[in-house]
């Protein structure tokens, strides 16, 4: 499909990545232009691009409630989580016990997953068939020789919030480093680290309308965690590599513009999801929600379409681009497992479809979403289920 073409599509997939705002693009064109020096560098042009990254990482610490200093710039996400889990990893003589969820990223469950091959030991708990791990259930399973308590803020797929402040409390009372990624849930709902509890917390650009290739972690003062990457000492010495200076520079001014928005748009946005939901359950009565109805982001919706699988509706609903949440593995599509690990029917849960909104998302988008999302459905039901 041709660029152009792709802007006639009704964007509901913000959860997978969102654009780059146009304020955020012009903070960033000056660095790509004559802002173009190293930050390590002592001469004009380097001061200017590390006066750059140091503004940036003022703006990207106000977000959350941290110090600046308490911010490593990344790549992304996933290398922000990765450096977390197996950085403290590192800092411990032998094996010890992860305590997780089933439903994490993979951003955080393959580095556990390494960790297990290397004798570590991981606890998954599973949610409630809310899609909300439970308190108690994570409690049960802390220990003296829990060394790590990763849990994600908010989940990607369905959209729940996790207790990560109450975990963080009885995970600290065992002696355990907390981390959380909130890729998904910054800049959609507060975001406090003290709040939270944390010692590490995960932040994403390209969800964030910041570029794609940049992304932050968050390390509270005395969190003892070595590097992942070898190198020179950039980034407090535990990132090395020259930083990405114009998208870094664009992720902090992302950061300013959603604490400035956070609390007109995440009430607008809730109202155009709850639209959405209502204009489509009213077609189709046997329609399902996935997870929490009120613990959850105010832009996510995940719901289980009856009798069709999820990736053949978006295929005939072809002015919507939302995803499904499930994989495929040579032809075979599966269910996605976030909502099979909820106690969904394995075949119902392959109807879901994921639609998330975002800054640019109006009441016309839903409309027009919720029209071609139940004609798709009446046209896939009537010709039966792929």
């Amino acid at each position: 499909m041709s660029p152009e073409r792709t802007t006639d599509a009704i964007y509901l997939d913000f959860n997978a990545t969102t654009p780059i705002l146009p304020e955020v693009l012009d903070a960033m064109l000056p660095y790509l232009r004559e802002g173009f020096g190293n930050p390590s560098s002592d001469h004009a042009q380097g001061i200017r691009a590390r006066e750059g990254v140091e503004l940036a990482r003022g703006q990207v610490a106000a977000l959350i409630g941290g110090s600046a200093n308490e911010i490593v710039f990344t790549s992304c996400a996933t290398e922000s989580s990765n450096l977390a889990i197996r950085g403290v990893a590192a800092t411990r003589a032998a094996p010890g016990r992860v305590v997780t969820s089933s439903i994490e990223h993979p951003a955080t469950t393959s580095p556990c997953a390494e960790l297990e091959a290397r004798g570590w030991t991981i606890t998954r708990v599973r949610p409630r068939s809310n899609g909300v791990v439970d308190v108690s259930d994570i409690e049960q399973a802390l220990g003296p020789d829990v060394a790590i308590v990763t849990l994600m803020h908010a989940n990607n797929e369905i959209g729940t919030i996790q207790p990560v402040g109450d975990v963080a409390t009885r995970a600290h009372a065992v002696g355990a480093v907390v981390h959380t990624d909130a890729a998904q849930s910054i800049g959609k709902i507060p975001v406090r680290v003290d709040d939270l509890g944390v010692d590490l917390l995960t932040i994403a650009g390209h969800k964030l309308y910041a570029p794609k290739g940049v992304g932050a972690l968050y390390v509270r003062h005395g969190t003892v965690i070595q590097p992942v990457l070898r190198g020179a000492g950039q980034e407090h010495g535990l990132r090395p590599g020259t930083e990405n200076v114009a998208s870094i520079v664009g992720l902090g001014r992302a950061c300013e513009l959603a604490g400035e928005r956070l609390a007109t748009e995440r009430v607008r946005i809730r109202q155009l999801r709850d639209q959405l939901w209502e204009r489509l359950r009213a077609v189709i009565p046997d329609l399902a929600m996935n997870g929490d109805p009120e613990r959850r982001l105010p832009n996510t919706l995940s719901v289980r379409f009856p009798r069709v699988d999820g990736a053949r509706l978006l295929a005939a609903a072809r002015g919507v681009a939302a995803s499904t949440g499930s994989a495929c593995h040579s032809g075979e599509v599966l269910p996605p497992d976030v909502v099979v690990q909820l106690g969904v029917d394995p075949t119902s849960a392959l109807g879901t479809v994921r639609l998330s909104l975002g800054f640019t998302t109006t009441i016309d988008h839903v409309t027009r979403a919720a029209d071609a999302l139940t004609s798709a459905w009446q046209a896939v039901t009537r010709g039966g289920m792929a």
